[in-house]
């Protein structure tokens, strides 16, 4: 589609997701093992069979997504046969299985890269479980996740752990090691993924394959690969995640169906290249059967509901978009759109009516204005919110009306906390909300700090609504709490080990009622 149109899925899309959701249903409701079917591969399969790992994902008061793909080897398609594979399903309410509350079989097909996705359903509210899969004899490593509260349910507590970028030439994943002893209840991961470039030979670890991935066996290879790293895996096995993807995970700076580079990219080329990437995505992430891919066209944008306490609302700021602009007059053109028609009205409405303490809005890019020029004038990156003004400016004028608004972003491998502002060209206009843009998992690096702040200084006065800015590795910690959320920069020693130290850099509130963040 155009870029900043919005689809109506197809009947075959309709039909290929109540395909999905009734497979998935009897899957969720079986209550006892369930045979081998007959089309299973009958076969003892490898002892590496789950070597990537499970995950879960999207948690409601009464559900659960679990996934895994059976790949015993990974970096080369898989190495499963094509043909449909019985996986068996349980979860417990206990880590040793003592019981299980449900248990099923769900089918590995070779369509879809032998990936599993169970959407369970019938758990209650606000528990953890541990769960696991089996497959030709072979039993996977147990995970544990936790459901949601009760829509309804006031009080309580939620720690949310932010996280993006990372990019495997750069660094090895060791903030999760950090994450994982924190313990959240769920992870917010906003994009990069993976990343597409090709292998480097000067990188701390080198990208599998000879160059950029294009089709769904090159995509499948590099999710594998990013996969298998250990801090990752750990993490994904130990609370659930809910994601979105940004350009990495497809080509950088994409905008709708327009590549970075459209004079080496025709776009039958690039919706080809779309297809396989989406795919790949689905694929690998513990998403349900509404993000089914439907050739070039993904269904990401979502909200998922914590009691009364908060309302999360992950966008999809790429599918929908028009093409970047490339001048200051351009970014400020009012018929450029970020989110698209009808995920901008999803998410006012949302927002509107959301009935809970804390809106949290899941951006990939940065909201908040990044004025690069130095004194007079304004510079601005035109992929991020900078580039659509008028869309952007729209939205902060809804936030002045919604209760505690967040902003979560990644996207620009550093932390970045500002107030969001009702109108950045008017430094006294009022703050209508906050913004948390995390730092990289890996990206960039291990940065030299004095150089980042000769480059970044210099920037601040023109930017007052900054609260912090930093380069060091590492995510953003979140204890979310009627009167307030508490925040943590958490910085890693390094990313050029596999092993590293990690700290608190700095700590941050937002205090329910009063628009704004500051550091405590």
């Amino acid at each position: 589609m155009a870029a900043g149109t919005d689809r109506v899925a197809s009947p075959d899309r309709r039909r290929l997701l109540t395909a999905g959701a009734a497979v998935l249903g009897a899957a969720a409701s079986a209550q006892l093992w369930v045979p081998a079917i007959a089309h299973a591969a009958a076969s003892t399969l490898p002892e590496n069979v789950f070597s990537l790992g499970v995950a879960s994902g999207d948690p409601l008061p009464d559900g659960i997504v679990l996934w895994t793909r059976l790949a015993p080897d990974p970096l080369n398609g898989g190495g499963m046969p094509q043909q449909n594979v019985a996986v068996q399903w349980e979860i417990s309410p206990d880590p040793r299985f003592a019981s299980s509350v449900r248990r099923g079989t769900a089918t590995a097909r070779p369509e879809y890269g032998h990936s599993v996705h169970v959407d369970v359903r019938g758990l209650k509210p606000g528990r953890d479980y541990w769960y696991r899969f089996r497959a030709g004899g072979r039993i996977s490593p147990a995970g544990r996740t936790r459901t949601a509260p009760q829509p309804l349910a006031s009080g309580g507590s939620l720690r949310l752990a932010l996280a993006s970028c990372q990019n495997w030439q750069h660094g090895y994943f060791t903030p999760y090691a950090d994450m994982l002893a924190q313990d959240p209840d769920v992870v917010l991961f906003v994009g990069d993924y993976i990343y597409e470039s090709g292998p480097s030979a000067t990188g701390v670890r080198r990208h599998e394959g000879s160059g950029e991935p294009y089709t769904l066996t090159q995509y499948r290879n590099r999710y594998a690969q990013y996969r298998g790293d250990p801090d990752l895996q750990r993490m994904h096995a130990r609370a659930p995640w809910v994601v979105t993807f940004d350009d990495h995970e497809v080509d950088n700076d994409f905008a709708g169906e327009v590549p970075q580079d459209p004079d080496k990219q025709t776009h039958d080329a690039f919706t080809a290249r779309l297809t396989a990437a989406y795919r790949a995505y689905y694929e690998h992430m513990p998403v349900r059967a509404t993000a089914i891919p439907d050739g070039p066209h993904i269904r990401m944008y979502r909200a998922l509901r914590f009691g009364r306490l908060a309302r999360l609302n992950v966008l999809d700021t790429r599918q929908y978009r028009s093409d970047q602009a490339v001048s200051q007059e351009g970014a400020q053109d009012p018929a450029l759109t970020m989110l698209g028609a009808a995920q901008k009205r999803w998410l006012t409405d949302g927002l509107r009516n959301s009935g809970t303490r804390w809106n949290l809005v899941a951006s990939q890019i940065m909201m908040a204005e990044t004025d690069l020029l130095a004194g007079p004038g304004k510079l601005w990156y035109y992929d991020a919110w900078d580039g659509y003004q008028a869309e952007r400016n729209a939205l902060l004028g809804e936030l002045a009306s919604v209760r505690n608004p967040v902003v979560l972003s990644g996207d620009r491998h550093l932390t970045m906390i500002s107030d969001l502002r009702r109108d950045f060209a008017d430094p006294s206009s009022a703050v209508v909300g906050a913004e948390f843009v995390g730092t990289s998992i890996s990206s960039n690096g291990d940065q030299d700090q004095a150089a980042f702040h000769a480059q970044w200084d210099p920037l601040k006065a023109g930017n007052p609504h900054w609260k912090l800015i930093d380069a060091h590795r590492g995510y953003h910690l979140f204890d979310i709490r009627e009167d307030a959320v508490d925040a943590q920069v958490r910085v890693v020693s390094t990313v050029l080990k596999t092993k590293a130290t990690a700290r608190t850099l700095a700590r941050f509130r937002v205090t329910d009622g009063r628009p704004g963040v500051h550091q405590v």
